[in-house]
């Protein structure tokens, strides 16, 4: 699995913390993680929450990553930011409870988190629990036991009315202001870990075009 990770201005600076975290605990699953920033608050590319969403479905709706793992203040502009595009789940997730429970009863494919809500002595082995309750135990094998069945059968009925009620990723993004598009594709590194990994030919020339 290739897992994207994106941070808005507000939480830069706790981007390698992050990361570490991550690398630490996927790495040894065999997962990849790419690290699209912020990498510091004084980064020229500026990221706001709504761009991170913008981002994250650029990324996810392309193939470029698998999954994202993104955040801001509380995590829920970031969340809201995500769910707003077609083909993204993101959870809300503060702990490992809640990212075995998203894993397994939800099956998402991104999860925003507080970096700045209780982010304090000890935040390093809480995102490190995380990543392993998020990744290390399987996805969509619903919870409790006694609830597997209905689980996942409500989890398909969510995906068909989501197919239905969101719109395709292109249709989405050249509806939007370009240059708030632009500014969310305009990482240090976006273009290197972007193009070598995006498995839409025309997200690629759209993003292309912008540039």
């Amino acid at each position: 699995m290739r897992i994207a990770l994106i941070n808005e201005n507000s939480q830069a600076g706790k981007n390698q913390i992050i990361f570490n975290a991550l690398e630490k605990v996927v790495v040894p699953m065999g997962h990849v993680v790419d690290n699209y920033g912020m990498y510091t608050a004084e980064d020229k590319a500026q990221l706001t929450y709504v761009q991170v969403g913008i981002l994250g479905a650029v990324l996810l709706n392309s193939g470029a990553a698998d999954y994202v793992i993104t955040g801001c203040g509380t995590g829920e502009g970031a969340m809201l930011a995500m769910n707003s595009f077609p083909k993204v789940l993101c959870g809300h997730v503060e702990d490992p409870v809640d990212a075995y429970t998203f894993a397994h009863v939800n099956d998402g494919n991104a999860i925003a988190l507080p970096f700045a809500k209780g982010f304090g002595w000890g935040a390093e082995l809480n995102l490190e629990y995380i990543f392993e309750k998020l990744f290390g135990f399987g996805h969509g094998n619903g919870y409790p036991p006694e609830r597997v069945e209905p689980e996942q059968r409500n989890k398909k009925i969510l995906d068909a009315v989501r197919e239905k009620t969101m719109r395709p990723i292109l249709d989405c993004l050249k509806d939007l202001d370009q240059e708030l598009v632009k500014g969310a594709v305009a990482g240090e590194k976006f273009e290197e870990l972007f193009f070598k990994n995006c498995k839409d030919d025309a997200v690629a020339e759209y993003i292309k075009g912008l540039r």
